[in-house]
């Protein structure tokens, strides 16, 4: 029989047991992470070829409880290779074998490092794309990395708000000293890979049973975990480590309650010396239901050191962040413009270059025009209607990119431009501007508020992105002299052809704001697609034999 899975793909099955639920007759999150942490381990040493180890797991969303009884199946991928890490997506699924229902757990990310025997490191090949699926995902990777290696960046920057806030103002507010957990664990052969190093998903399993008797001091039930904050490994342990984990409750939401946990390991020697190595810290979040599956809430809490100051305030930023990164993955499509505050740009961003990812992924594009150098092509997909302009350009990709992302310089090319200010260049990669249109017959001018992504490929064989979308800005209201309109999805991929020529690509997903200058080109009564295209065209080789 064919071995399922391709290079860097490993699926396996589980048989939820009585001995992997825990008091709720349910999968123990603990044995669910363990399983997605070995599951994922074995995905990267088959794409690297040598043993590797856990270096973080993003954050982690728990959708559904699997009951004793049920199938999970986990499929874990490597979607890009770095120079010695690589990230691999995990899906986990349950099933039913009495209704044959399906369900999806969760879906996480996390990073894996290739450790090599001795002290020599290895640089990875490239994952090898076989699918549509493949180059999405491993285009994203290098997105989801920029989110991870900024997170701590947006969180310094979000305390900073939040330690102005009044809090401790409840009289009957509950003390975070009772919910102070510790629990030691030696590291045992069985908890450890064949070089000794102690499995990621052991630890992550520990951390959340200590979490889970934190959280359960504190509601006097039985917590269910929904959600983890980064796991982050810091260093190893291996066998004969002694691991002290120490949990406590650091706020509560009303319906929610996170708990912190950090691990320190020691060896022998130093257990003796009380010297301690920091290996991993990460934050669990918990609920509690009742017997109808109703959310109970939690009783507030003071902190009563400096120390529990800090993480009071801390868990108010993570919450932030974390309920902006779910706003992001849950928006709806009538809900077109996301609000640019600081718990969320990164993410904005990201859904920003990964809705044109994958709008230019989608199969099934039509072309209804061929002009010159200018192909026009579209696509339907139920009521949303997107076009794709096809450009070949006698000028360098990274002149077209320079050009092209400078939205400042759009109204020498593009009619539909009036005006172009730039509102905020947050980095380098991250420009908002304000822009109007001119009046369309019966209607007012338009203009639009919106955010600029621009990102350089990783490898020549990738494009380079210049994306756009709709964003809120509480400095920028809406006036009656205009007609705020809003871009949900648009923007260019310029792919090289040559040393001196490329190929550009604009996108735009019709939305009702952009919808009256493009009416008549539909119709076919207009040919301003095209005319502009030849615009842009004539202007980038213009400013491009300058570059």
């Amino acid at each position: 029989m064919e071995r399922r899975g391709a290079a860097g793909e490993v699926w396996t099955c589980q048989t939820v047991l009585p001995a992997h639920a825990n008091q709720r007759g349910e999968l123990s999150a603990g044995q669910l992470l363990q399983w997605m942490d070995v599951t994922a381990c074995l995905a990267a040493e088959k794409h690297a070829g040598v043993s590797c180890v856990t270096a973080s797991m993003d954050d982690i969303q728990f959708e559904e409880a699997a009951r004793v009884g049920q199938i999970i199946t986990i499929k874990a991928k490597v979607n890009r290779a770095f120079k010695t890490s690589m990230e691999v997506g995990i899906k986990v699924t349950l099933q039913d074998i009495l209704t044959k229902v399906e369900k999806i757990v969760s879906v996480a990310y996390a990073t894996y490092v290739a450790k090599p025997v001795g002290a020599g490191k290895v640089e990875l090949e490239p994952v090898k794309l076989l699918s549509a699926e493949d180059y999405l995902e491993h285009t994203l990777a290098t997105e989801r990395r920029r989110i991870r290696l900024g997170y701590e960046q947006v969180f310094q920057n979000l305390l900073q708000d939040t330690n102005t806030e009044d809090t401790f103002e409840e009289e009957d507010a509950v003390s975070t000293d009772v919910t102070h957990v510790q629990s030691i664990k030696l590291v045992q052969p069985p908890h450890a890979n064949h070089h000794g190093n102690t499995f990621g998903g052991q630890i992550m399993a520990w951390m959340e049973m200590v979490a889970s008797i934190s959280a359960s001091r504190l509601c006097c039930s039985y917590p269910i975990l929904k959600s983890v904050n980064m796991f982050k490994f810091w260093g190893p342990s291996v066998v004969g480590d002694r691991l002290v984990f120490n949990a406590i409750v650091n706020n509560t939401f009303q319906n929610s309650v996170e708990v912190g946990v950090r691990v320190e390991a020691y060896s022998c020697e130093e257990w003796i010396k009380d010297q301690a190595r920091h290996i991993n810290s990460a934050f669990l979040i918990f609920n509690v239901v009742n017997d109808k599956g109703e959310l109970l809430t939690f009783p507030r809490i003071k902190p009563t050191t400096k120390d529990g100051t800090r993480r009071y305030h801390g868990a108010i930023a993570r919450r932030r962040i974390r309920l902006a990164r779910k706003c992001m993955l849950s928006a709806k499509e009538d809900k077109l413009s996301d609000p640019w505050e600081r718990s969320n740009q990164a993410y904005v961003s990201y859904s920003n270059v990964a809705a044109l990812t994958h709008l230019a992924a989608k199969p099934g594009w039509e072309i209804t025009s061929t002009l010159d150098d200018v192909k026009i092509w579209t696509h339907e997909e139920g009521d949303v209607l997107s076009f794709k302009v096809e450009m070949q350009v006698k000028i360098r990709p990274h002149s077209a990119f320079s050009l092209l992302s400078d939205f400042t310089l759009r109204q020498e090319w593009d009619k539909h431009f009036l005006t172009c200010e730039l509102l905020q260049a947050v980095n380098e990669d991250e420009k908002i501007y304000y822009v109007t249109c001119p009046p369309m017959a019966g209607h007012k001018p338009r203009d639009f508020v919106i955010l600029v992504s621009q990102r350089q490929p990783c490898k020549p064989s990738e494009p380079y992105v210049v994306a756009v979308k709709s964003v809120t800005l509480t400095s920028v209201p809406p006036s009656s002299e205009y007609c705020r309109s809003e871009i949900l999805c648009a923007g260019f991929q310029i792919y090289s052809g040559s040393s001196s020529s490329c190929t550009v690509c604009y996108f735009n997903q019709v939305t009702s704001g952009v919808m009256p200058y493009l009416a008549a080109n539909l119709t076919c009564s207009s040919k301003s697609i095209e005319d502009t295209a030849l615009e842009c065209i004539k202007f980038l080789e213009l400013k491009g034999s300058k570059h």
